[in-house]
C-alpha cells in the first residue's frame, strides 16, 4: 500500500502495488514514446513527447556527458516544462536529432509560448557513445532521425532491446539496448522509467551469471531470459567517453521543478544498483524526470514542515526500482547485432 503517514522511521512499507498495463513509460498518462532505428548504421533515436508539457528535472552523474538544455531544467531557471526529451546514439553527433524534434513540435504549436502565435519547444537531450559499431565510424544521425522518431510516437507498448537509442549500445561486453518498466502506487500515482544502456559496468553479476537486481522482478516480467544464468564474455577495455547509460523517469504526479530534480537524483540509485560500476569517469550517465501533473501529490501531517516530503521519498524509491528493472529489461530483450552478443545468445553456466 502507498502509506502517506510520515514517521521518524521513514516509509512504513513498499509503495509499489503492481506494474502498469504496458509495464512501460507510456503507463504515465500524457506521455508518448517513439523510436527510429537504423540497424545498418547500428544507431538510433528514442523520443519521449508530452504534448501538454511536463515539469522537468535532470541529474547528471557520469563524468563524460553529452547533453542539451540541461541547464534550463535547474529549479532556479525560468522555464518549468519540457515538451519532449531525446535519448540518442551517435555521441555528440546524435544531439542533431533534437533539432528535428524541435521542428516537429513547432509545427504542432507545442512549446513555450512566444509572440505572434509562435512557440519555442523545450527539448532536452542526452546521447550515448556508439561510434565505430556500424560500417562507418560516425553514423548518419541527423534531424530527420528525430523527426522519424516523433512520427512513430504513441502511447501503447514500447519496443525494447536493440532499437532506438539502444540500437548500438554495448553494456559490459554484452549487447545493451533500450528498456522500460512501470509501477502503480496508491492514490492514483504511477511511476515509470526508460533507459538506453551502454554502460562500461556490467548489469550481470559474474558470480551468478544473472542480473545484479534480478530480485526486483515483478509479475514474471523478465520471462524465460530472466531465469537463465550465463557465462559472461571477457569485459572489453574501457576507453575515454565510450560508455553511458541515459534514461528518464516519469510520474503522473504534480511536482515542482525541485521535486522533479530530486526524483531524478533518487532514480540514479537504481542505476548504481543495476550496473556495477556506474557513474565512472568514462560514462556520461544522465537521468531526466518528467511529471505530467495529472494527479495531486499527497500531503501528510507530521514533524517536518514539508508536507509532501514522504510522497517524494516514495516516488523516488519507486523510480529507482523502475530504472533498475528497465535496465535489466534492456539487456534481456536485446538481440545480437554487429558483432555484439546479446544475453539471449550467451551460453548457460
Amino acid at each position: 500500500m502507498f502509506t502517506m503517514g510520515l514517521g521518524m522511521d521513514g516509509p512504513e512499507e513498499d509503495a509499489v502495488s503492481s506494474i502498469g498495463p504496458h509495464n512501460a513509460l507510456t503507463d504515465v498518462e500524457g506521455l508518448l514514446v517513439g523510436s527510429y532505428t537504423d540497424t545498418q548504421a547500428v544507431c538510433g533515436v528514442t523520443v519521449v513527447i508530452c504534448p501538454e508539457g511536463a515539469v522537468a528535472g535532470v541529474d547528471v552523474r557520469g563524468s563524460a556527458p553529452g547533453t542539451r538544455e540541461t541547464d534550463l531544467l535547474a529549479p532556479l531557471n525560468l522555464v518549468e516544462k519540457a515538451q519532449a526529451v531525446v535519448l540518442a546514439g551517435g555521441s555528440v553527433y546524435g544531439l542533431a536529432a533534437a533539432d528535428g524534434v524541435v521542428r516537429w513540435l513547432a509545427e504542432r504549436r507545442w512549446g513555450f509560448p512566444l509572440e505572434k502565435g509562435y512557440v519555442a519547444p523545450i527539448v532536452p537531450a542526452a546521447v550515448l557513445y556508439d561510434l565505430g559499431r556500424g560500417p562507418v565510424f560516425i553514423p548518419p544521425i541527423d534531424a530527420e532521425w528525430g523527426r522519424q522518431a516523433c512520427q512513430a510516437a504513441q502511447n501503447g507498448p514500447i519496443a525494447t532491446g536493440s532499437t532506438g537509442a539502444g540500437t548500438g549500445a554495448l553494456s559490459g561486453g554484452v549487447k545493451g539496448g533500450l528498456g522500460t518498466a512501470s509501477a502503480t502506487l496508491d492514490a492514483g500515482l504511477c511511476v515509470a522509467a526508460l533507459a538506453a544502456v551502454n554502460s562500461g559496468g556490467s548489469v550481470i553479476n559474474p558470480a551468478s551469471g544473472r542480473p545484479w537486481e534480478i530480485g526486483l522482478e515483478r509479475e514474471g516480467e523478465f520471462g524465460a531470459q530472466g531465469r537463465r544464468a550465463v557465462k559472461l564474455p571477457p569485459a572489453p577495455d574501457s576507453g575515454p567517453a565510450r560508455n553511458t547509460t541515459i534514461g528518464l523517469v516519469a510520474t503522473n504526479a504534480t511536482l515542482t521543478k525541485a521535486q522533479a530534480q530530486k526524483m531524478a537524483q533518487m532514480a540514479h540509485d537504481g542505476m548504481a544498483r543495476a550496473i556495477r560500476p556506474a557513474h565512472t569517469m568514462f560514462d556520461g550517465d544522465t537521468v531526466f524526470c518528467l511529471a505530467t501533473g495529472k494527479s495531486p501529490l499527497p500531503e501528510a501531517q507530521g514533524f517536518f514542515s514539508a508536507s509532501q516530503a514522504q510522497a517524494i521519498n516514495q516516488l523516488g524509491h519507486a523510480a529507482a526500482d523502475c530504472l533498475s528493472r528497465a535496465i535489466i529489461n534492456a539487456l534481456l530483450s536485446a538481440r545480437s547485432l554487429a558483432g555484439m552478443t546479446a544475453f539471449c545468445d550467451l551460453a548457460e553456466r
